[in-house]
């Protein structure tokens, strides 16, 4: 059966990656695109700069874009997927919900709250029950449900892998590509031949989004994970995919046979959008790299490699691309578990 869905703010980079990935998906069919009011009222050819790289799909093209509001939404749509801006999001979005629309948000609003479901299927796909609680507590008809920061998703995976180990503490120092703050987010001047150690508020999501991630839902609320996760963000020269220096300290002893083991063994799902395996591990030392790695798996799959033992646990590092795990795929995947476990 197919599912109609619509876009929150689908003229931007990931509202262009969301119709990449919903043209021909199996169980979705795009019915309606929202944007800014520039935008509403002329077809989406008009009203998107289109920059990903492949075509606009020609159904796609001739789509009217409609304003940004429940009212302009079609009332057979079952699923929004929301790139919009958080400022804007936070706003919007529960106009939605209330107004009974189910919402799988790639925006970075509402993500740490705490009936807010935060999710990555194959590392906590239950926590989808918190809806029940947001439900009861809001007095909303519809559901919001969030994937977390493109960089957490990177990593979040590989920790949930070692967590049999028992985290104790990691520290991550990230390569970030430029697709991460939009297109008009770092300018050439900015990042040719160079590095900027720095991205705003970055760390600070990584270091709470993975702790939330990895918790566990009693039935009322998240008890976050105990784990201590520090984060160093910097935006490098790469067009996609963020690639990450992992350190992970485990309180049992871990060796580079025991975490490929683990990888190897991390959860896949039967949703479209799934990949099989979720981590690809490499043994090559050189591997994996954002231009030969970040499409494995459709763009879905997390690359390891490098692993090392240190004194006190493993040391690796992991890739993924950006706005397509990281981002749009993320969001997508979300709805389709929301469809699998009957939110839709």
């Amino acid at each position: 059966m197919s599912v109609n869905v619509g876009i929150l703010g689908g003229t931007g980079a990931v509202g262009q990656r969301f119709i990449q990935l919903l043209d021909g998906h199996s169980d979705f069919e795009l019915v309606a695109i929202t944007a800014s009011d520039d935008s509403a009222g002329k077809s989406y050819r008009e009203a998107a700069k289109w920059r990903v790289d492949s075509p606009i799909p020609d159904w796609v093209g001739d789509i009217e874009v409609r304003e940004t509001d429940p009212q302009a939404v079609p009332d057979d749509v079952d699923l929004l997927f929301s790139s919009l801006p958080s400022g804007v999001a936070e706003v919007v979005e529960p106009r939605f919900t209330e107004a009974g629309y189910v919402v799988s948000s790639n925006s970075s609003n509402s993500r740490m709250a705490d009936d807010v479901p935060l999710v990555i299927p194959e590392v906590n796909g239950e926590h989808l029950d918190l809806l029940e609680v947001q439900q009861d507590e809001r007095g909303w008809d519809g559901a919001l449900v969030k994937n977390p920061n493109c960089s957490t998703i990177t990593m979040v995976p590989t920790l949930a892998a070692l967590d049999r180990f028992g985290l104790e503490t990691v520290h991550v120092s990230t390569l970030q590509a430029v697709s991460g703050a939009g297109y008009d987010g770092v300018t050439s001047m900015e990042i040719i031949d160079n590095v900027i150690p720095h991205i705003g508020g970055e760390e600070l999501k990584m270091e709470t989004e993975s702790r939330k991630l990895l918790g566990s839902f009693d039935g009322t609320e998240i008890d976050h994970h105990d784990v201590n996760v520090s984060a160093s963000c910097n935006r490098v020269p790469t067009l996609d995919g963020h690639l990450e220096n992992v350190w992970a300290e485990t309180r049992k002893d871990i060796d580079t046979d025991d975490a490929r083991g683990a990888f190897a063994d991390a959860p896949t799902l039967d949703l479209p959008s799934a990949p099989d395996p979720l981590i690809e591990v490499f043994e090559n030392p050189d591997r994996p790299q954002p231009r030969l790695d970040r499409t494995l798996g459709g763009g879905m799959q997390i690359a390891v490699g490098g692993l090392q033992n240190t004194p006190s646990g493993l040391q690796y590092n992991c890739l993924a691309h950006n706005t397509i795990r990281g981002a749009a795929g993320a969001s997508l995947l979300n709805g389709e578990l929301l469809v699998r476990e009957g939110w839709v």
